[in-house]
This record gives structure tokens, sequence and C-alpha cells, in this order.
């Protein structure tokens, strides 16, 4: 059997059957609404299927700068804009958007539709510029803060996010969600625009002083919020106008891939879809449980599992969680070896041009041959190219999704 080709028809078929427009077709059968803003990085694939449902409504989407296809529906608007870090357009982008859905009068009806990334798409900085905005977040981002750290300061140095967007308008708001997060929290996915906020100014203050971060300006505003001189985030119960449900989420993606692998005939064991923390310990556990199970197995076994795991850059080479991922785990196992694949649901995987890569039983043998040395590779962040030195990058592009990662583990009986 081919597991590599295995492992990706798994996880393009899963993708295939989780796709935002299916995820959100389930849910549009209410009332017809005034307007439909999607932002994130499935909002045109939702933005779409909304205006299917409800044909000759207005649209506004504000997708990744590099989807695949960025045509506009007929009467939409397309405000294309960058991700993970946030720049001029997304400012322009939140503006456009916050004047849109001020200007519904009350009575009217608002489908907002949001997915992953939205939060560095939608920028509307307060208290700080979009230059400290920026270097904010990737402060952030390299420190290895998580994503619900990220957005407790984002809420609050934002005129959308943490409930600021449903604040922002008098028409009814339905809101429907594609998670990318941890628990399906949706006052974390793309920082909770349509959901009161429980985070504060002083918590934003508290994720800089965990993880050692001066920014003064950023600090300054927060320290007056938290004097109470700015009015803050909407609190639970405060947007009684707003209502947000969530349709997808990295539970359904695993649960697909478990399906297309069962269909072949392949048993496959969901480990946990909920599975953050830094990415060497994760990999260890996987190590750990690959061990575990292989010893009597007389039938192959893909273990799935997902969630976002962290990296905490000590280098500047190229690659991303999902391709250090694997890496540590080819470290971990050493010449015992297996077909593994860890994919961004997205098609990116951190600054690198792969969604992930993949693993067999002989990428140490093939490393080695090379010249390679993974402990080297490791310590500048370079799993990237490492893995395209091997042949064994996954390479998609954007897929439109944003459902977390998705790891492909293949037990194999042994001889």
């Amino acid at each position: 059997m081919n597991w590599r080709a295995v492992l990706e028809d798994t996880y393009r078929e899963a993708l295939a059957a989780v796709a935002p427009a299916r995820l959100l077709a389930l849910h549009l059968d209410g009332p017809r609404p005034d307007l439909v803003v999607a932002f994130g990085k499935a909002a045109l694939p939702m933005l779409r299927a909304a205006l299917e449902a409800h044909p000759g409504v207005p649209g506004l989407a504000v997708p990744p700068r590099d989807s695949a296809d960025l045509t506009a529906p007929p009467g939409s608007a397309v405000y294309p804009a960058s991700h993970p870090v946030p720049d001029e357009d997304s400012v322009r982008a939140a503006e456009a958007v916050l004047a849109r859905v001020s200007a519904l009068p009350a009575g009217s009806r608002l489908l907002v539709l949001v997915s992953g990334g939205g939060s560095a798409l939608l920028s509307a900085p307060w208290g700080v510029t979009l230059a400290q905005k920026q270097a904010l977040t990737r402060e952030l981002l390299a420190a290895g803060a998580e994503i619900t750290d990220i957005n407790t300061v984002r809420k609050h140095l934002s005129r959308v996010k943490g409930g600021r967007l449903a604040a922002a308008t008098r028409a009814e708001v339905r809101a429907l969600l594609i998670s990318d997060v941890i628990g399906d929290d949706p006052s974390v996915i793309a920082s909770g625009p349509t959901v009161p906020d429980p985070t504060t100014f002083a918590d934003a203050l508290a994720v800089l002083d965990q993880f050692g971060i001066a920014a003064p300006e950023a600090r300054a505003h927060l320290e007056a919020g938290a004097r109470g001189e700015f009015p803050e985030t909407p609190k639970p119960g405060k947007l009684p106008h707003a209502h947000t449900g969530v349709v997808g989420s990295g539970r359904v993606l695993l649960e697909a891939a478990r399906r297309v692998l069962e269909r072949r005939g392949i048993a496959a064991q969901i480990l946990s879809a909920t599975q953050d923390g830094d990415v060497r310990d994760l990999a260890a556990w996987h190590v750990a449980e690959v061990r575990r199970r292989r010893p009597g197995l007389t039938a192959p076994l893909v273990l799935l599992s997902g969630g976002e795991a962290t990296v905490t850059l000590r280098g500047g080479g190229v690659g991303g969680r999902n391709q250090e991922f694997a890496l540590w785990l080819l470290r971990g196992l050493g010449g015992e070896g297996l077909h593994a694949l860890s994919a961004g649901s997205d098609g990116i995987d951190g600054n690198s041009a792969a969604a992930g890569a993949f693993l067999t039983p002989d990428s140490l043998a093939r490393a080695r041959r090379l010249g390679l040395d993974p402990d080297a590779f490791l310590a500048r962040n370079d799993s990237g190219t490492f893995f395209a030195h091997l042949g064994d990058a996954l390479m998609t592009g954007p897929t439109g999704h944003n459902l977390g990662d998705l790891r492909l583990l293949a037990l194999l009986p042994t001889v």
C-alpha cells in the first residue's frame, strides 16, 4: 500500500467533506438578511454559500490576499487583506465593514460569517498605530503565545474585536462561525467580534507581562483602560441583539478523516481534537502513544489528532508548527520511523509555502545520506527547508479552510 498517497488523499478528501459552504448550508434557512459580512480564511466560500441561499443580498468579504479565488460575487465587495499580521488593507477593510454595519437601521438583519484568521484580516487599531500593532503581533507570535493570549491583547486594542463589531450596529445580528481554536469558544474565534468578552484590560496587560513584552504604547493604552479611562469590551448580557453559533470545528475535520480511512478498510482512532502547547512536548506525547500501541498490532491503525501547537522562535528558518512537529516526531522516533502527515487545514504552515510534511519509515536514513542533521534544523526553526530537501513537503496552496491542524500517524504491524 502506498501510505503516503493514503495519508494525502485522506487529508484532501476530509477537507472536501467539510468544505465551508457545506458546513454553512445547513444553517442558512433563517430570515433573509439585509447585509452579509464575511471575514477570515473561509470568507469567500462562506459568502458565496450565503448569497446562494439569499440571492440579491449585498455582501462584503475580507479574505486573505493570497486566496486562490478573489472574485467578488455579484453585488458584493471584496477587501483582500493580510494574515497573520494586519496591514493597511486590513484597516481599510475594517473601516468599510464598520461603515456598512453602523448604517443599518434598527429592525434590519445582519448576517456575519466568521472564520479563523479574522483577527488579522479585520483590523481597526485603537490606542496604537497599525505599525505598533503589527510589531506587537509579531512579538507575541515569536514568543510562542497561544491564540487565546494574542486575542486577549487584540480585543483591547481594537474597535471591532471583543464584541465591538456587534455593538456598532442597531441591526439584529446573527453570526455563524467556523472554529479554528481549542474548545470552539466564540469569544476567542477571530477575537469574538460579535460576542461578549469576558477578558479585561488587566488581562491583556498580564499577557504582555507573561511573555516579557515591553510595547510601551500598547501598555499605556491598556493601563489607561484598566484605570477606567476607556470603556471595556461588552461583557456577558450586554449584546442582546446578537446571536452567535459555531457551525464547524477541528473535531468535524477529524471525524471526516476517520470516515475516509474507514471506507478504505483502515482502522482509525482519534486521540484528541484539542491539543495545544509546545510543539516539542506534543511530538513527545505522540512518540509515547506510538510506542505504546505498536506492540501486538495485527492490522494497520491510523492515529488522528488535531488542534494547534505553538512554536517558540529561536532562529530565522523557514517552516511552521506542522513541519516542526513532524521533525520533532522524527527525532523522537529515531530509527523506528513511521508513515505520518502533519498539515494545516488552511494549506499554509507558518512562513513556508507548504501545508505540512510527510514522514516515512526511512526519513531519518534519507536525511543522513543527504547530510541533514535534524537538530541543526530544529535549532534554527528551519523544518520547512529540511523537508523540502527530502521532497516530503505537502504543497496545496491556500485551501479556503481553517479548522486547525490534522495529524495522521499510520502504525503498521511488525513483521
